[in-house]
C-alpha cells in the first residue's frame, strides 16, 4: 500500500523516550523527521548547529511551549508556530511550564538526506500499510 500510518506515542523512541523516530516509523526516506517530547523543567536538549553537516531545521510545537536560544538570543515558539533554524546557528530548546511536543523536519539543502545512526530505527523497517 501506499502509505503508513503510526501515532507518535507508538513509534520507537531513543534518548530516554523523549525523541520519537518518525521518519524511520513511517518510512521516510527525503528528510530527517522526529517528535520530541519534553517535559516541563527538562534542560537535557542539547546545544547544537549543524554548521559542519549543513543540515538546516523546522520545528514546530504540536502542544505545550517552548523557548529556544538561538546563538544567544531567546525566541517563544507556541502551536502553530514554525520555526526555521540555519545549520551555523547554535540552537537550545527549553520547555514551557506545561513541556513541549515539538514537531522537527530537516534535511541539507541540494543533497540527498543520509540519516544519522543514532535516529536509525533498531527494529528494521516500518510495515506496509
Amino acid at each position: 500500500m501506499g502509505y503508513v500510518l503510526k501515532r507518535i506515542d507508538e513509534m520507537e523512541a531513543i534518548f530516554h523516550g523523549r525523541c520519537k523516530l518518525a521518519a524511520e516509523e513511517l518510512g521516510v526516506q527525503s528528510f530527517g523527521l522526529q517528535a520530541i517530547d519534553l517535559p516541563a523543567g527538562a534542560d537535557d536538549y542539547p546545544e547544537h548547529d549543524h554548521a559542519e553537516d549543513g543540515q538546516e531545521e523546522v520545528y514546530l510545537a504540536l502542544a505545550g511551549s517552548a523557548e529556544f536560544e538561538l546563538d544567544g538570543r531567546r525566541i517563544a515558539l507556541t502551536p502553530g508556530d514554525l520555526l526555521r533554524v540555519e545549520p551555523g546557528t547554535r540552537r537550545k530548546a527549553r520547555p514551557g511550564p506545561e513541556g513541549v511536543r515539538l514537531l522537527v523536519v530537516g534535511g541539507v539543502p541540494g543533497q540527498v538526506y543520509r540519516r544519522p545512526a543514532p535516529f536509525r530505527r533498531q527494529a528494521g523497517p516500518p510495515p506496509a500499510g
